[in-house]
């Protein structure tokens, strides 16, 4: 076993060899790289127990989420531009740089790019990307935070409402969305509980909108929440929202009454059998690969029969098992071949391919209209259409059902290029006020 108490070994010798441990570093930095590239292009991950390349690295490989994200991130850019790979294992390029340029790198820039930042540092390469493309915005990011000693009180920003350690709320004042003026602060942790509790510091972007509404649930909740504690306000909302969505993918009920209707689609999986599978598989992916790995993922995850439907497979409680998206189509090239599924999902791109070209087709021929133009206009009705179901999808799950909740989703159409959050809130919006259009509200014997 090597020894790394290097205090006998020389100055002039630790000079010499210093270097060449930084180019051997970069022989296996780029082997690895190239090692995750055909790992990722043939998703040999899947079979060894992964949803995803990330799971992969994290999991399987023990890299942190950073150092698995960053060589994923490099792999995929090489495998586009092979000459990524000799940058790297020469020196030309470091991970960082190559980290950075990948968003921006196309056929056409990938030659003119990659030489203007070789040899460069991150600050320089960061300063060549914000004049050639602006600057990007930032990401949302969590992080956890230390527990607060009992002996240090929390430092509390009185314009927030939040209470957090380390004066994190200096970094929360440099978004003017995070600023809840007029919220009582929160009071010192004072217990060994509070102290103890895992606390995480969120750093995001909120629209306008989302921010409204914010400050609204805050002030209907100012009765059980008094200061206003973000904390509070999001822990209720998400899981509010968390059993919604559990009730309307996983027929996750309260009632374990037993549904009487029944469908006539051989695809269909009763909500009570989706119930008994959802507790059953542990809300999580049931695949286990040969070595024993059972994928741990919790998202992205469907209701898999155990038979193929097409081979007999019937939707009973035996019959079905959860498997996250990744596992689902690994076990249905299993079944069927790779080839086959990749020529139904080609099929399936054609088929909508041809459902476009037909309705900009039928634009051209009731309205006289040129075929590019048409298309172009069929093509925006579509994406409109798209928009619409999205928007109805989100009002189901709040449980806002018929016609009403139709003419909501129709209603936010009218924010044009809005994000699909602001749309939600003009959908709500228009649906309170037809509800108190429509009806008076009894106080206390008196009418409001």
């Amino acid at each position: 076993m090597p020894s790394f108490d290097l205090t006998h070994v020389g100055d002039a010798l630790l000079l010499r060899d210093a270097p060449q441990f930084v180019h051997e570093e970069r022989m296996a930095t780029t082997t690895l790289i190239a090692y995750l590239a055909e790992i990722d292009l043939r998703k040999l991950y899947a079979g060894a127990g992964y949803p995803s390349m990330q799971a992969y690295c994290v999991e399987g490989l023990h890299l942190s989420e950073d150092a698995a994200s960053r060589r994923i991130q490099a792999a995929r850019a090489a495998r586009r531009f092979p000459a990524l790979f000799e940058d790297l294992a020469k020196g030309r390029l470091h991970l960082t740089a190559v980290c950075l340029l990948a968003p921006h790198l196309t056929q056409e820039n990938a030659a003119d790019l990659i030489q203007a930042a070789t040899r460069k540092g991150k600050r320089e390469i960061e300063e060549l990307l914000a004049r050639r493309f602006g600057v990007a915005e930032r990401l949302a990011s969590v992080r956890l935070v230390p527990a607060v000693p009992l002996s240090a009180p929390a430092r509390t920003n009185e314009h927030s409402g939040l209470t957090q350690a380390n004066d994190l709320s200096a970094l929360a004042r440099t978004n003017e969305h995070s600023a809840l003026a007029g919220m009582e602060p929160l009071p010192a942790v004072g217990s060994e509980v509070a102290a103890a509790t895992e606390r995480y510091f969120l750093q995001v972007t909120i629209s306008k909108s989302t921010y409204d509404e914010l400050r609204h649930a805050q002030a209907l909740l100012g009765h059980s929440i008094p200061n206003g504690d973000v904390d509070q306000v999001l822990h209720r909302a998400l899981k509010l929202l968390n059993r919604q969505i559990e009730n309307r993918k996983f027929g996750a009920r309260a009632c374990q009454r037993v549904s009487r209707r029944s469908s006539k689609r051989a695809r269909h999986i009763p909500a009570h059998v989706r119930r008994a599978v959802w507790e059953r598989d542990g809300k999580r992916c049931t695949f286990v690969s040969a070595s024993g790995h059972r994928c741990n993922a919790s998202r992205f995850l469907e209701f898999d029969h155990v038979n193929p439907v097409a081979r007999g497979g019937v939707a009973t409680v035996d019959g079905i098992r959860l498997r996250c998206c990744t596992h689902n189509q690994f076990e249905a090239e299993q079944v069927f071949g790779a080839t086959f599924m990749a020529q139904k999902r080609e099929e399936a791109r054609v088929t909508a391919a041809a459902a476009r070209a037909r309705v900009a087709e039928s634009y051209a021929v009731d309205q006289g209209a040129p075929a590019e133009e048409a298309a172009t206009k069929a093509q925006a009705d579509a994406e409109a259409k798209d928009r619409i179901e999205d928007v109805l999808a989100g009002l189901r799950t709040l449980g806002c059902r018929g016609e009403g909740a139709r003419r909501a989703a129709e209603f936010s159409e009218t924010l044009e290029n809005a994000p699909l959050e602001e749309r939600m809130r003009a959908a709500l919006g228009y649906l309170g006020k037809r509800m108190i259009q429509g009806r008076t509200v009894r106080v206390n014997g008196g009418v409001t």
